[in-house]
């Protein structure tokens, strides 16, 4: 199995979207650059005061790769463009007719907007847009750049806007939470509500309901794409629960996947909408398969573990399904990262 140092540690992985890219795929990292002196209960000479002890800097990297013709396990690294340290990335669901946007969301604050362009063999990033504003998400597909919801460390969202074609702008922004919020995501089938529960029209006094029956912080949230009403949200308590948002307070499935849930993604095909990958933090990544019959009503067997990868050697961060359709068994190409042994794994599953 080839695995890609990453060199600094790695949290997030985006295959793209568009049908002219399948082949490519983002991966961020988050490097904390440690100080020159040591620090410790009795200070060292020569070692300066709290007050004047200089920031410690956070710097990263978008490292752009493509997949080998000939051998799909195979990934050669395309480009590199650094940035402050990265905390999550999304690609923006375009038509065909328009390139691929990727927006990113840094340590320091920041979304930077970058278009993939040039062929396919050979692509590269030119940056768009920034703005100060940062985990987020887009609404699926369009013509135009769509909006960005996205969560902020002072317990605030934010809603961005396109201006004239040209970049977006901070149109909302408000108190959402009493704590940091790890995620923010939309309703795929109503594109007017965040599922942090809040209806975008509204005035935000108000969410549109309140969950507080979870035993740890809630890490990541995906709507899927293809059954109406269900929700994947995942938790640091090692449970993946699923929701009908028109019964949001207690879930129709929960799922003990064995570590922290930091990321969850539905299949993007439909003949696998009843898969869910799972980062899973202390325990590796995993498939999990729900029984799922009409709607979002569970039916025989609530869920499985189906396929598990357990080539890393540390925190299972970043994790993404191909868009490209399987071609081995029906199995999907998945891209997975991890933290502090800073490696990269393309397999099937």
């Amino acid at each position: 199995m080839t695995a890609f140092d990453t060199v600094w540690p790695a949290d997030s992985v985006e295959f793209c979207p568009h049908p002219s890219y399948h082949n490519v795929f983002v991966c961020g990292t988050y490097n904390l650059e440690q100080p020159a002196h040591t620090i410790d209960n009795e200070p060292n000479e020569g070692t300066p005061p709290p007050a004047e002890r200089p920031k410690q800097k956070r710097t990263g990297e978008c490292l752009l790769f493509g997949v080998d013709a000939e051998d799909e396990l195979q990934f050669p690294l395309l480009q590199k463009t650094s940035l402050p340290a990265i905390l999550d990335m999304k690609w923006c669901h375009t038509s065909p007719s328009v390139d691929p946007i990727l927006a990113i969301a840094d340590s320091e604050g920041g979304i930077t907007l970058h278009a993939l362009r040039g062929k396919q063999s050979q692509p590269s990033f030119e940056q768009t847009f920034s703005i100060a504003c940062a985990s987020k998400d887009r609404r699926y597909p369009s013509s135009s750049l769509g909006s960005l919801i996205v969560s902020l460390s002072d317990g605030s969202l934010a809603l961005l806007r396109p201006e004239n074609s040209s970049g977006l702008i901070v149109a909302e922004s408000w108190h959402a939470h009493d704590h940091e919020p790890w995620i923010a995501a939309w309703n795929y089938w109503d594109t007017n509500v965040v599922t942090q529960a809040w209806d975008v029209r509204q005035d935000f006094t108000q969410p549109l309901f309140v969950n507080k029956r979870f035993d740890a912080g809630i890490t990541t949230i995906q709507s899927h794409p293809y059954v109406e009403h269900l929700l994947a949200v995942g938790s640091y308590d090692n449970t993946v629960r699923l929701f009908d948002v028109r019964k949001p307070l207690v879930p129709v499935v929960e799922a003990d996947v064995g570590g922290g849930a930091w990321r969850v993604k539905w299949h993007p095909s439909p003949e696998r909408k009843t898969d869910l990958l799972v980062a899973c933090m202390h325990d590796g990544f995993k498939i999990v398969r729900f029984g799922l019959g009409g709607e979002s009503e569970p039916s025989g067997k609530q869920w499985d573990v189906v396929n598990r990868f357990d080539q890393h050697e540390s925190l299972a961060y970043g994790v993404d399904w191909s868009f490209a359709r399987g071609s081995v068994g029906g199995d999907t190409l998945v891209a997975s990262c991890s933290f502090y042994d800073h490696k990269l794994h393309l397999w099937r599953g």
